[in-house]
């Protein structure tokens, strides 16, 4: 099939606009990089831009030597894998339910799911069912709240309503229950959605830090962000007040709590992009 000019000028276009964007994108975070290996003098004098001057490793001998840090990374990492997989279990079982045609009152539960993905709960009586059940300052106050959301439910709905009915069919012939059905046919076949929504959870939880705020009072079960929150909009922060000492300014101090932070969320997404663009492609195609 031969390509026309104006084809071949439009597909460059198109790649130019995209590598641009893209380059949009990843400037800031480079930019945060930079400032981070910077020496102070460069930093205070906004001479650094897109590549390191000065280089000073100051910080990230600091960072690494933090143990409040390296707790808060903890507590990062345990809620995001716990919730992560509670909400990859709670989500795809309510979805599984919701995608087969003999369950009672399936209308009316994906109205009421819907009706959720619209309006969310205020925050008093958010605050005050997560009081009631006693979930305040401890990690379940982060984990249970958002464990389902309507925007996977649907997602995963509509996945597992693409699988073919006779492999379900196949299945309850040669005597599997509905659980036997779920786990050896609806999840093997759904690892494509179960990563897109997974990673879509995982970033959701690795970055949120209102819920920490709200529910959490203990220092101790402080996740990364709150700690990072609390530098940024706390510059005189009584653990790092030796800065200067070390040749270190807030600025650079931020910035490599930054990417200290935000590393192991970007790391995860290389070992799941293969899943994740297939399953980002739930229901763009009507057969």
């Amino acid at each position: 099939m031969p390509i026309y000019k104006s084809e071949r000028i439009f597909h460059v276009i198109n790649n130019l606009f995209f590598i641009a964007t893209g380059a949009l994108m990843l400037a800031p975070m480079i930019h945060v990089l930079a400032l981070s290996l910077s020496g102070t003098e460069f930093v205070n004098a906004n001479r650094v831009y897109l590549w390191p001057k000065g280089w000073n490793l100051n910080v990230y001998k600091e960072i690494f030597g933090q143990a409040s840090l390296w707790r808060a990374m903890g507590v990062s990492v345990y809620i995001t894998v716990t919730g992560t997989l509670f909400s990859l279990f709670f989500t795809s079982t309510m979805a599984y339910a919701l995608s087969r045609p003999n369950m009672p009152g399936r209308r009316l539960i994906l109205k009421v799911v819907v009706v959720t993905f619209i309006f969310s709960a205020p925050l008093i009586p958010h605050f005050m069912i997560v009081d009631f059940l006693r979930m305040t300052d401890t990690l379940w106050a982060l984990i249970i709240p958002g464990a389902i959301g309507a925007f996977g439910v649907i997602i995963m709905k509509t996945f597992f309503q693409g699988i073919s009915s006779e492999l379900f069919d196949a299945g309850s012939i040669d005597g599997c229950s509905e659980f036997g059905i779920y786990g050896k046919i609806a999840v093997p076949l759904s690892l494509p959605v179960f990563a897109t929504i997974g990673l879509f959870h995982a970033v959701g939880q690795w970055n949120a830090y209102f819920g920490a705020l709200i529910f959490i009072r203990s220092k101790e079960l402080y996740p990364i962000q709150i700690v990072l929150r609390g530098l940024i909009v706390r510059e005189d922060s009584a653990e790092f007040s030796h800065m200067n000492e070390l040749n270190i300014t807030p600025e650079t101090m931020k910035a490599g709590i930054i990417v200290f932070a935000t590393l192991p969320i970007v790391l995860l997404y290389p070992f799941l992009q293969k899943y994740f663009v297939k399953g980002a492609m739930v229901g763009s195609l009507k057969e």
